[in-house]
């Protein structure tokens, strides 16, 4: 068994990554069903929150079924990031995490997300701000460093720890990377091995099938998996990866009718959270993966992201299972999309 504080988690478990644009509510619920351990919402402005913005209100709706799941913000000012705290506080998740790592120029130009790797005391100061703001186990994700000539979390996850972090998931490339080349986990392992450090670490970066995955566990030695852009329009990574960690056997891929029912499902969900304008916009970006590796299917892809009536979509959806009835689509590796390329920060 895995402890956030005071949270329990299982032996080895699996992650939803925090993503912009991405980890709503309806995105996350298909995740948790799929076999998500721990979940985070999409990241939230502490200026933002501070200021009642609508948007960043909006994100902080958490619901029982997704539990144990942790609400994120990011900022660069001790003040505004102590009283978005405790605004996150009096939503009740189970923990806070802050966000060091986002790599998106907009941020950064804020002295937010992997921004604040500039300047490691500032990051420290930061931290002690959320930890003392809020009641709440305070959680960390980052990067390896600003650059490779500043690879230097091992520094940081020590000061984070001594200041009260409850645990720590590092992505394993530095915020020059962006997602450029390969994560590299060796840093990771460095951090988990460390004697000083007692708290979880979890690794993130480039986990996109279940043999990588245990590979990772078995030569890293983290404490779980944080996987993000793996699961956009494939929530089934988790389940795969946790079976074939367990029992080192690959599961079916899911059928075609489970790929449009869980389509349809997301896009019920996301209609219903969103309403009809904004619900079916957000799911466009998943279409590509629901249905990728079935031949042709541009023409069917296209009419979905067109349409803008829900119950069109579904009939699309129906003739999907119609015209390739019987189709199966074979396991291969998770492309990896940078899906920072169309985050509207």
């Amino acid at each position: 068994m895995v402890k956030i504080a005071n949270i329990e988690l299982p032996d080895f478990p699996l992650l939803l990554a925090p993503m912009e644009d991405v980890t709503d509510p309806p995105f996350r619920a298909v995740c948790k069903e799929n076999g998500a351990d721990l979940l985070y919402t999409e990241f939230i402005s502490s200026g933002g929150l501070i200021r009642d913005a609508i948007k960043c209100k909006r994100k902080l709706d958490i619901f029982d079924n997704e539990r144990p799941v942790g609400i994120q913000i990011f900022g660069g000012d001790e003040e505004s990031l102590s009283l978005a705290s405790r605004i996150v506080d009096a939503t009740n998740p189970d923990l806070l995490d802050i966000n060091f790592g986002c790599p998106v120029k907009g941020i950064v130009a804020q002295g937010a997300g992997s921004g604040v790797l500039k300047d490691i005391d500032l990051m420290v100061r930061l931290t002690a701000a959320c930890v003392k703001a809020t009641s709440l186990p305070v959680t960390v994700k980052t990067r390896l460093g600003w650059d490779e000539n500043s690879r230097n979390i091992e520094e940081v996850a020590e000061r984070l720890q001594d200041v009260g972090i409850a645990a720590l998931s590092i992505h394993g490339r530095t915020r020059m990377q962006m997602y450029k080349g390969e994560a590299d986990w060796s840093l990771i392992a460095q951090v988990k091995n460390n004697p000083r450090i007692h708290i979880p670490i979890f690794g993130n970066g480039d986990i996109n099938t279940p043999q990588k995955a245990l590979a990772y566990k078995n030569r890293y030695g983290v404490d779980g998996i944080m996987i993000g852009r793996a699961a956009i329009g494939y929530p089934w990574i988790f389940r795969e990866v946790a079976h074939y960690i367990k029992t080192g056997e690959m599961l079916a891929p899911p059928t075609l009718e489970e790929r449009v029912a869980v389509c349809k499902y997301h896009l019920q969900k996301s209609v219903a959270w969103k309403g009809p304008k904004a619900g079916i916009y957000d799911m466009r970006k998943h279409y590509f993966q629901y249905l990728k590796g079935l031949p042709n299917i541009k023409a069917f892809r296209s009419r979905l992201v067109l349409s803008t009536d829900p119950m069109e979509i579904e009939s699309v959806l129906d003739e999907v299972q119609s015209a390739y009835a019987g189709f199966e689509i074979p396991h291969s590796p998770i492309e990896l999309v940078n899906y920072h390329e169309n985050c509207p920060m």
